[in-house]
Order: structure tokens, then sequence, then C-alpha cells
């Protein structure tokens, strides 16, 4: 752990890139300050939210949010505010194409507004080079620890002020600095779980809530381990296969026998290409995408070229920190995560034994078609492993309030499966799950047809 002069150093460092040491509340209300056009997106004003850099006060500091917002101030129907994922993406730079190309006719209603997240985006992001060199915008690719570590020195004590419950608290600022009552908060794949905490911590100041690509908002060892990600693929890899013309043979079978002979190191790297893949080919099976499955079967009878060529193409690692910050990514995981050594607090000494205990006792059905190896050597784990023990972040059991709530996802996405959003309706009394038939991750960024946007729009007509 870095000195306190250090740490006190790095704070200053970031509140002065980030925007000043201002008061975060001028006037006893948070403000939005420096209004511009937002460069290269017509209809949008970009501006900053100052924020405490710790909401609960035990650290002193401010950090300047870069927010979005559309000019149409008197839409009928309020505020939107659209939230990113990864943990890791910046929001700012998307607006254009999320209210004007991908959901325009909301856009006519609302308010669109959107922002860097504390920790990203090309002002803000928090830069760990040995994490962005080997993981990138990836969940599954396996750290080195001394990257991780490194990551922790770099962060110091300010670590675990990068948790969803601080970002939570900079949205209700957001809220407050836009003069608003309630708002629709939409978020996709992480967003969708930083909009439920919302929800949940600020229940009288959302009016609708919409899940895209569901994580749920509680967290647990197994989510931590990726069980469900890790079980969904032979679900997702049949159904592409029963397609016209259909396969003729279990791709379910052929990525278990792959991963088995290949070893723990190849099985980590099958499973992060195979859910980088979707975001290429939702069908799993286009040429142009490299044919996933044929390449996995080609593999299991011998002609491994196919599968190697796509294992190099589709590796994680290098994307630029201003667009995902693998760091942040790290530092927001390893505080809101539960694992199977408990909660971020578990002194490092301890968890890896505890792990192991866990990865004893796990059967074999929990990581098919992949292994117990598999589950506990990916980006998940692996990225908190050695994260210095921290505060842990909260993790309501609460159920989402009452108010209506429209959950939304692809049948094929394995980043977020669709047995993630099925758990997390049970956790909404207003809640409605629309999912739509062969579309994989971010359905509203993404999707190739309508279907799931249409029930968007509808959702967000209704009364």
């Amino acid at each position: 752990m870095r000195s306190k002069m250090l740490t006190a150093g790095l704070v200053l460092a970031l509140t002065a890139a980030l925007g000043g040491v201002a008061d975060a509340r001028p006037g006893g209300r948070p403000q939005l300050t420096d209004p511009h056009p937002c460069p290269g997106q017509p209809g949008f004003t970009c501006s900053t939210l100052t924020v405490p850099l710790d909401h609960t006060g035990r650290v002193p500091g401010t950090l300047g949010l870069p927010v979005a917002t559309a000019d149409n101030v008197t839409a009928p129907k309020g505020v939107l505010l659209f939230l990113t994922g990864g943990p890791g993406q910046g929001g700012v730079g998307s607006i254009t194409r999320i209210a004007t190309q991908r959901l325009p006719e909301a856009a006519k209603d609302y308010r669109f507004v959107m922002l860097d997240q504390r920790g990203t985006g090309p002002s803000g992001a928090l830069k760990c080079p040995g994490l962005q060199a080997q993981m990138g915008s990836s969940d599954i690719a396996t750290p080195s620890a001394d990257a991780v570590r490194e990551c922790a020195r770099i962060l110091g004590d300010t670590a675990p002020l990068y948790s969803t419950d601080q970002t939570v608290a900079d949205f209700d600022q957001l809220r407050q600095a836009l003069g608003v009552p309630k708002m629709v908060v939409d978020g996709v794949s992480y967003g969708s779980f930083t909009a439920a905490r919302y929800a949940v911590a600020h229940p009288h100041n959302v009016s609708k809530v919409v899940l895209d690509s569901v994580l749920p908002h509680h967290a647990s060892p197994s989510a931590s381990l990726y069980l469900t990600g890790l079980t969904a693929e032979a679900r997702v890899l049949r159904a592409a296969c029963a397609v016209a013309p259909a396969c003729g043979y279990d791709p379910a079978e052929d990525l278990a026998w792959v991963v088995r002979h290949r070893g723990t190191a190849d099985g980590v790297r099958i499973f992060d290409t195979i859910v980088t893949y979707e975001f290429v080919d939702p069908t799993y099976r286009a040429p142009a995408g490299g044919d996933i499955i044929g390449a996995l079967h080609e593999a299991r009878g011998g002609s491994p070229a196919h599968l190697d060529g796509l294992l190099e193409g589709y590796q994680s690692g290098g994307d630029d920190p201003a667009a995902f910050s693998a760091g942040l990514h790290a530092a927001t995981l390893c505080a809101d995560q539960r694992f199977p050594w408990g909660s971020p607090a578990t002194p490092v000494a301890l968890r890896q034994p505890l792990l192991s205990l866990a990865a004893r006792v796990l059967p074999a059905s929990a990581t098919w078609p992949y292994t117990t190896e598999v589950a506990t050597q990916q980006g998940f784990v692996q990225s908190c492993l050695p994260w210095p023990a921290e505060r842990p972040g909260s993790n309501p059991f609460a159920p989402l309030p009452d108010v209506p709530v429209l959950l939304l996802n692809g049948d094929r996405d394995l980043s977020t499966p669709l047995e993630w959003a099925r758990e997390e309706a049970a956790q909404a009394p207003g809640g409605e799950l629309v999912i739509v038939p062969g579309e994989s991750h971010s359905i509203q960024n993404r999707e190739r047809g309508h279907a799931g946007r249409d029930a968007v729009l509808s959702f967000l007509r209704s009364t």
C-alpha cells in the first residue's frame, strides 16, 4: 500500500485532472458547469458535474465528471439517464449513437443524458498499464498477479472510491443538478447493475427502469466464478447449431472435449474468445465471423488450425483506456463483488485456501462444458484474488422498487446470459422480461433487428 503522502498526491492529481478541487455543491446544490456544444455531436451540450471524491466524507477532494445532455430541455416525458457498461466504458462520446441513431423515437419524448462515470472516459480514465495490456476490455482474460498488484499500487487508498456505491451517489448528484425529481434510468450490461442499484438506493427518484443485458444487482460468489456464463454456452451453442441447416453434431460436447484436451489456460482463452465472438457474430456460425462452432468441431476432429487462428485473432488486451479502463474495471469489481473467499475485506493470505476449498466441492455440472479450473482461473476471480483487502461496497438483498421495470435480454447473450435476466426479473415486482430471439449482448446498442428496441419504445411511451 502506498504511503499517505503518495496517496494524497494521487488524490490531488486526480482532482486537478478531473475538474479541480472546488466545492462539489456550489450554492448548496450540485451544478453542471462550463456548458458548451459537444464536439462533433450537434444537439447535445457538454458540461462538468463536480462530485465528492468520497461521498462518505472520509477522503477529501472532488472529481469532475463529463456530462452530455440533449438540448430538448422541455422534453415532454422528462429525463432519461442512459448508463453504459463495463465497468470501464465512458458515456459522453456515445450519446449521438444511442439517442439519435439507435433510439430516435424515444429521444423525441425524453431528454437523454449520459456521463463518463468516475474513472472512465478520455479525461478521467484510470490507467493501469499492465492490466490494460493483458485484459483490455475483457472480463475473462487472466491477468498476472503482478499486473493486478501494480494497478492496486497506482490507485493506492483511492481504489475503494470507484465502487458502485460511489457511482450511484454520483447519479443522484446529477439528478439534482438537472433539477428533476425523478428520472428514467436505462442501463446496459454493467449499466443495468448500476441502474438497478440506483433504483434500490433511491426508489423515489426513479419513474421507470430499463435493464438491458442484465447483471443481477445482488452480487454472489457464483457470479464471480462466472458459473452461469460457463454453463450457458451449452444452451446457446446448441440453439445456434439447431438453426437450419442444422450442424448435425453437438457443439457443447465438442467444446467440452477441446477444453479438457487443451488444458486450463487454453480453456480460459476459449471461453474469452467465444464471449468476445458474440459481438461479431451472434449466430456463432457465420464464415465472415470465423464460425466458432465449426472451429471447435474441427479441433475435436484433429484439425486445430481454425480454432488457433480465432484464439489469436480475438485475443484480449491493449484497448485504449479512454474507451475502456481495465483499472476501473478491476477497482469496481473488487469492491462490489462477493467471492468464494467472502467479501473484499477478506485478508489476501486467506483467499487462495478458501478458493481452493470452494473448488474442491464444486460439482462438475456447475461448470460444464468447462472445468472447475477454468472457473477459478478466469479474470473475474484472478483480478481480485491478489487485490488488497478493503472495505466492501454494499450488496443489497432488497428487491427493485415497485415501479415499471423492463428487462431485456438476447437469448444468445453469453456476456450476461438470459439466466441472469430471469434471476433479476424475480426481484422486480413491476418487471416485464422481454427475450429477443437470436440476439446477443446489448440490445439497444447492437440488435440487428428492431424487436427489442420496439419493446423499449412501447415501454417508454406507456403511462
